[in-house]
C-alpha cells in the first residue's frame, strides 16, 4: 500500500533541496526552452541532463 503522506513529504524535501518552488519553475522553463530549441534529440537530451544538474535557471546564454 502506498503511503501518500510519506510520498508527499519526500517530494517536499527534494523540492526544498533544489531551491524551492521558484527554482523548480526555473528548471521547467529551462527544459521547455531546450525542448523547443534547435538540434537533434540527442543534443537536447544532453543539454537537459546538464541543465538538471544545477537547480534554477542558468545565467548567461541559453543552451542549445
Amino acid at each position: 500500500m502506498v503511503n501518500l503522506r510519506r510520498l508527499t513529504d519526500q517530494a517536499k524535501k527534494i523540492v526544498n533541496q533544489r531551491g524551492g518552488t521558484g527554482a523548480l519553475k526555473e528548471d521547467a522553463d529551462e527544459l521547455k526552452d531546450i525542448a523547443k530549441g534547435q538540434g537533434s534529440l540527442k543534443d537536447k537530451a544532453k543539454a537537459a541532463g546538464e541543465a538538471i544538474k544545477d537547480p534554477g535557471k542558468s545565467e548567461g546564454a541559453p543552451r542549445r
